[in-house]
């Protein structure tokens, strides 16, 4: 069977519209959302009541979370202080904007949603806000799936879709106080792990202005990584006529954050 999986919706409703039509259109009907419903778009609430009316099974982000918690993401998560003060203020006019009732369904979202050996986040199975980079340290990344107790991890979150096959891995122990009191070292070998990254559908990072999502087919094991059009020039008029910060309208022209990257990209917020 297909399903799709969405991501990182960031309250652009074009976008989310066009990326539902091209899935329907496939005749495919399972579809898993990774969270970010908010933050940054223009259509907080209108995204939201989609995702609802669609009874979409849906993640908790950390744009979900954050906001329902009255909180922001920590100072390290920007890679600078003008960033910093464009995501505040994206983070006031969100709250403000949300009605009380879709601020309860987003508090409501769980953190994770597993369908055997299938496990669906929005950052990683340890937070919604680290972020699992196609470039992240090999046994970092095995450590991640294996520990979750799936074989494919989904995963959003960086806004960049990809597909990584974590194979051949294998750790290394050291055991003390055996019962012949001396040292063994043992190798575990692990089997094939793989981390499906699905993008984003509301402001894609990847170099271009499409949305993305991706198809699994669950009997094939294929993957299928899907870029869509969407009406952009509507979701950039709204973000200015919102009063947000208008870099935003800009980033998502051209498809990447505007020359920021945080130094430590798999950074864990402690708050």
């Amino acid at each position: 069977m297909k399903q799709a999986v969405i991501s990182c919706l960031h309250a652009n409703l074009p976008a989310v519209q066009a990326v539902l039509n091209h899935i329907d259109r496939q005749g495919i009907d399972t579809i898993t959302c990774l969270g970010d419903l908010v933050g940054y778009g223009p259509h907080p609430n209108e995204v939201v009541d989609l995702i609802k009316e669609r009874e979409i099974p849906t993640c908790q982000g950390c744009w979900d979370e954050d906001v329902v918690d009255g909180l922001d993401a920590c100072d390290c998560s920007y890679p600078s202080q003008l960033a910093e003060r464009r995501g505040h203020l994206a983070h006031k006019w969100t709250t403000e904007k949300l009605t009380n009732e879709n601020k309860d369904f987003l508090a409501s979202l769980p953190t994770s949603i597993r369908r055997d050996k299938l496990l669906f986040v929005h950052g990683s199975p340890n937070s919604q806000h680290e972020y699992l980079l196609p470039d992240m340290d090999a046994f970092a990344a095995l450590e991640r799936v294996e520990m979750s107790g799936a074989e494919t991890l989904f995963c959003g979150h960086t806004h960049l879709p990809y597909v990584r096959e974590l194979g051949q891995g294998s750790i290394r122990i050291t055991l003390k106080n055996t019962p012949n009191k001396q040292t063994e070292e043992k190798e575990i070998n692990l089997p094939m792990r793989r981390i499906i990254n699905a993008g984003s559908v509301g402001e894609p990072r990847h170099g271009g202005s499409k949305a993305t999502y991706v198809i699994f087919d669950d009997k094939t094991n294929n993957i299928d990584i899907k870029e869509v059009s969407y009406d952009i020039d509507r979701t950039c008029k709204a973000i200015i006529e919102a009063g947000l910060p208008s870099i935003f309208a800009w980033r998502l022209n051209h498809g990447f954050e505007f020359a920021e990257l945080a130094e430590d990209a798999s950074h864990v917020c402690e708050r």
